[in-house]
């Protein structure tokens, strides 16, 4: 069995591989670009939206009443609509980006630590270059990808968005096992 810990180096150098394929893909490619689109009006919507704090909202609001969602006055609003989830971020969000890049970071790191974990209790050391590339691919795709899906299914993110982003999880999926499978202990 090999231990978590003489598996640090493939932790980082994955996550180190992904935080700069990531960055690749969305600063060079401009395949995401189109993942949100421009509201029209789009001042006018800012305007209307500026007093509302920042958080995370649901339009018309079933106010967490399975009966509330069944009156009519309920099934009036989402006919008349609009209907959504809109997130609000505070307005200095924007202005830098380095917070959301060091949580990016961490999470390729949880990421890794993760498929260190479970490629750990499934192989010995000296396992062969593809058996840990074929596991831990795997492991990495549900990590980065799957999570993915729910956004789709729950709250109508366009599934164009979604697929974009399970590209990216293969990607990341295979810069990890690479990783691992060359960095496996012998």
């Amino acid at each position: 069995m090999v231990g978590i810990f003489a598996l640090w180096l493939p932790i980082v150098l994955a996550a180190v591989l992904v935080f700069v394929a990531s960055a690749v893909i969305h600063m060079f490619l401009g395949y995401h670009n189109s993942d949100y689109g421009q509201p029209p009006d789009e001042d006018a919507v800012m305007d209307a939206l500026r007093a509302v704090p920042p958080g995370d909202y649901m339009f018309p609001n079933p106010k967490g009443d399975m009966a509330y969602m069944k009156s009519d006055e309920y099934k009036a609003k989402t006919a008349r609509g609009p209907v959504g989830v809109l997130t609000i971020f505070p307005p200095t969000a924007t202005r830098g980006m380095g917070p959301q890049l060091l949580r990016w970071f961490v999470y390729c790191l949880v990421v890794s630590l993760f498929t260190a974990y479970v490629a750990e209790l499934a192989m010995d050391a000296g396992a062969a270059y593809m058996e840990v590339f074929r596991f831990t691919a795997t492991a990495a795709f549900g990590f980065y990808g799957l999570a993915l899906w729910p956004q789709s299914i729950w709250y109508q993110l366009s599934w164009k968005t979604t697929l974009k982003g399970t590209v990216d999880a293969a990607i990341y999926a295979v810069l990890t096992a690479g990783t691992f499978g060359w960095l496996w202990p012998a």
